[in-house]
């Protein structure tokens, strides 16, 4: 399934892509107006060979959770079973995830990858359904374990590469699930109590930047912790030595199995060509693994927000993505996901709904002529318009020196 995945994968679609610029160039605005906005619905139309592209929506959120062996290292003062009491929450709904789920009109799905307790028993969905259309629906529980959390990645390797391969081909199967009932954007989301740190090494190990840059202080851990986190994620990269051209070995050795999973959500997306919106550090580590498996896999995510994490940022460098928002969160859960949501709607909405030039009768702004005589002024083209006719800068043409109203090229129209 990994491999038939990855050769499913496949660059951008160019022609969508120009004239998705073009007709962003037609609309009633200023070209460039819209900022990030208008590179994003061109990358959404190259991913959909489309233009317009369709609309992210409905969403899924895919919120995986798994737990892990280096917690007994003392990265977190959070005891490793509130990763299923908070599986609990989700399913119940009480969780800050569900009511920006509800907010956004997103599904739900928790996937159990890794958790080390026993899940809390919840009532099965009434209707067995998937619960994405709509966001209305009570959320759902996958169980896919993998084994009950990983190894201790600072004395051994954190899941032998047949363990991370699971993890990854239950990611594929998510996504293609949730896509087979509707989706049209997959959102990333995670729970694990000390995920961070395999996290910070993941990032580490794809990127090549100092532990330090890499490792955050997750929850908010004091300094004492947060310089034990930072050195347990170095000597666990000078242990295995993960080679970066080696994406499932990597997250073999020091990753998580929501990690592992989460690359394989991402790479199934990219593969039906569906985009994915990232949320936090946990989700660019993810996404890094997927990028080294399928370099055009790149296409299909979108940055919700920069974390507060440092990793993340250094991951989204690594990766040429730049984040929608920052508001300093680092919840995760899927939560900075949900709330870039309406930004990528909105970057598609404006290709399907906004008026150009020609349908709406508004005049365009005035050109510079295709040639320009050797006495003109050499004002770049893009302000000759601009100081067209009487809208003269004070004191003539900043350029030439050229008095007001006289003969300069830069204030004909």
């Amino acid at each position: 399934m990994l491999h038939t995945t990855i050769a499913a994968i496949r660059p951008l679609d160019e022609p969508a892509m120009v004239a998705a610029g073009e007709l962003q160039g037609r609309l009633t605005k200023p070209a460039g107006s819209l900022g990030a906005l208008e590179e994003l619905s061109v990358r959404l139309a190259g991913l959909a060979c489309a233009c317009p592209p369709p609309l992210p929506e409905p969403a899924a959120v895919a919120i995986f959770a798994g737990d892990h062996g280096v917690h007994a290292q003392g990265v977190t003062p959070w005891p490793q079973e509130v990763t299923a009491q908070m599986i609990g929450n989700f399913l119940a709904g009480g969780a800050v995830v569900n009511a920006f789920a509800r907010q956004a009109g997103a599904s739900v799905t928790v996937v159990d990858i890794g958790v080390a307790a026993p899940l809390p028993v919840v009532p099965a969905q009434a209707d067995g359904s998937s619960g994405v259309s709509g966001g209305t629906k009570t959320p759902r529980l996958v169980a896919a374990n993998v084994r009950r959390g990983t190894r201790d990645l600072a004395v051994t390797a954190a899941l032998t590469r047949d363990e991370a391969r699971a993890a990854v081909e239950t990611g594929i199967r998510v996504a293609r699930e949730l896509i087979d009932a509707g989706a049209g954007i997959l959102l990333t989301g995670d729970m694990g109590i000390g995920n961070t740190t395999p996290a910070a090494a993941l990032i580490a190990a794809f990127t090549g930047v100092d532990p330090a840059e890499a490792t955050g202080r997750g929850t908010g851990v004091d300094d004492c912790t947060y310089a034990r986190k930072i050195d347990v994620v170095r000597a666990a990269l000078a242990r295995h030595a993960p080679d970066p051209a080696d994406p499932l070995g990597v997250l073999a050795a020091v990753g998580g199995l929501e990690h592992a999973a989460l690359a394989g959500l991402i790479l199934g997306a990219a593969a039906r060509r569906v985009p994915v919106l990232l949320d936090g550090v946990i989700a660019v580590s993810a996404a890094l693994a997927a990028a080294a498996f399928a370099p055009d896999a790149v296409g299909a995510m979108v940055a919700g927000h920069r974390s507060a994490e440092p990793g993340a940022t250094a991951g989204l460098r690594h990766l040429g993505l730049d984040p929608l928002i920052d508001l300093g969160l680092r919840l995760g859960e899927g939560t900075g996901a949900l709330l870039a949501l309406p930004v990528v709607t909105g970057a598609v909405r404006v290709l399907h709904e906004v008026a150009t030039f020609d349908s709406a009768g508004v005049a365009e702004k005035v050109s510079a002529p295709s040639s320009v005589p050797p006495w003109a002024c050499a004002w770049p083209a893009g302000e000759w318009s601009w100081w067209a006719g009487e809208r003269w800068p004070p004191g003539g043409c900043r350029r030439c020196s050229t008095p007001a109203r006289t003969s300069c090229w830069s204030r004909r129209s």
